[in-house]
């Protein structure tokens, strides 16, 4: 009985901290069980077994977002080598829907975090800057798949949505001035639509490229 109560409580709170019900918690926790090879934690090695991510041409990227201290408001910087589930769940919670019953405040700050999220992933230095070598890496691997598109054309994609970038964050730039990157809040400077600026230059649609890697299973 006390156990009963105890894991329930615990769901409970897990339920507050991520969003997910009880029974989304259930399932993730299933999945986490499956890859995790029913251990209390995961390691990066353990993404090997998820067919998806084979796949995906940004596979390092994604794997390690699930490690970064910052996706787990752990920390500034740093890669964890191991989480636990609630760790797991934390991750997931970036790739949730927005609630339908949400104000308008609640979707915004929900945007806001997917944003961040999908930040980090580009700003692989933890520096608070997305590099023009940052990002011409992301462009590159994400095209890599394509056998239309060489190595020089992917850079120019990437050197476009960066002058792109600084147009919008930066305005009218001195000939000799170095834009020295795309910060958190210039990311969120929208040019047109939705998307931040660097995103709809290159193709990149945002936080929900992620969701391509099935981790929820079924």
């Amino acid at each position: 009985m006390g156990a009963a109560h105890s894991a329930s409580e615990e769901v409970r709170e897990l339920v507050g901290k991520t969003g997910f019900s009880s029974d989304q918690i259930e399932q993730l926790h299933r999945r986490f069980k499956q890859l995790s090879g029913d251990q209390p934690t995961i390691r990066k090695e353990n993404f090997n077994n998820v067919p998806d991510l084979d796949l995906n041409p940004i596979r390092s990227k994604i794997i390690r977002a699930f490690f970064d201290n910052r996706n787990l408001r752990k920390g500034p910087s740093g890669v964890a080598d191991e989480i636990n589930f609630e760790d797991f769940l934390t991750i997931m919670s970036y790739f949730r829907p927005i609630d339908i019953t949400m104000d308008e405040e609640q979707v915004q700050l929900c945007r806001k975090e997917k944003l961040r999220f999908l930040f980090h992933m580009y700003d692989s230095d933890s520096d608070g800057r997305i590099t023009l070598e940052e990002y011409r890496n992301v462009v590159e691997e994400l095209l890599s798949g394509n056998p239309h598109i060489e190595k020089e054309s992917a850079r120019s994609i990437a050197d476009g949505a960066m002058m792109e970038a600084a147009s919008v964050c930066v305005g009218q730039m001195e000939p000799d001035q170095v834009y020295e990157g795309i910060t958190f809040d210039d990311f969120l400077k929208p040019q047109a639509g939705d998307s931040p600026a660097p995103t709809r230059h290159s193709g990149i649609a945002g936080p929900s490229l992620l969701q391509t890697c099935s981790l929820a299973g079924n």
